[in-house]
């Protein structure tokens, strides 16, 4: 390396004088400290200045362009929007829950499951939405015969977010059940099966929340605002659940911008 480039770039592995053999070939393994450092000091002598990356441009046209939103939510339909204290007393009841859960959450994990409930692994992504909204929604099964008894058939109507199973679940698949609820709520219709899981699943999302979780939330509030708009029965009850969600996400885990205007 020449002396000129040594100053601007001290050697961090100073070798000073060193016997070393007259036969010596940098070319084979070394054999003492000594050739070892030597050895070094050659290989970064011969890298070049300047480095250009070989860069195929075909790629880069595939891939350019990525899309993220940003926006906040849409507003409540005319006449639906609720009121501030509607929501500082969802968030308190909201926070309550959180509460008894965190406290009594190691006595309902001790508690033991029916032996109709298996619950599915982590990356389950099938598993789990059939285990939370059944076969019945899952499959958009619309008529049932008769003879059906669906009020204990939890493989068709879905298991309800219980004390016992969520208690079991950690952060880790509390996450990947909530992102693959939110995805299959990307393409379908908010069904009273999906609310419930949505808000154990909130409850169990610990703060300060992930990225990944982060993100998720706000996916779900944003979707729950554009599901809510194209409301076209005003159905009430089913714009309460959206209301709340989307109150959850904004104010209790401080995502201030997606919160509704009061009323």
């Amino acid at each position: 390396m020449e002396p000129a480039v040594e100053e601007l770039m001290p050697r961090l592995l100073p070798v000073g004088d060193c016997d070393l053999a007259e036969d010596f070939d940098p070319t084979v393994p070394p054999r003492t400290p000594q050739e070892y450092l030597k050895r070094v000091q050659i290989e970064a002598a011969r890298c070049p200045d300047v480095v250009v990356a070989q860069i195929d441009p075909r790629k880069l046209k595939k891939k350019q362009t990525v899309n993220i939103s940003i926006s906040g939510c849409q507003p409540a339909p005319e006449g639906y929007s609720p009121t501030l204290k509607w929501q500082q007393q969802q968030v308190a009841n909201f926070s309550a829950v959180r509460q008894s859960l965190n406290k009594h959450r190691n006595h309902w994990r001790s508690q033991h499951l029916d032996s109709n409930v298996t619950m599915p692994k982590s990356e389950d992504e099938e598993g789990w939405k059939k285990f939370c909204l059944g076969e019945r929604i899952y499959s958009e099964i619309d008529a049932l015969s008769d003879n059906e008894n669906l009020g204990i058939d939890y493989m068709k109507v879905g298991f309800p977010p219980l004390l016992s199973i969520v208690s079991r679940m950690n952060q880790a698949t509390v996450t990947s059940v909530l992102e693959y609820l939110i995805s299959w709520f990307g393409e379908k219709k908010f069904t009273p099966e999906l609310g419930r899981w949505l808000y154990a699943l909130l409850a169990c999302l610990e703060k300060p929340l992930l990225p990944e979780a982060h993100s998720l939330i706000r996916q779900l509030a944003r979707r729950c605002s554009e599901v809510r708009a194209l409301e076209e029965s005003k159905n009430e009850e089913q714009i309460s659940a959206l209301n709340l969600i989307i109150c959850l996400v904004s104010r209790y885990f401080d995502q201030r911008d997606l919160a509704d205007e009061p009323s």
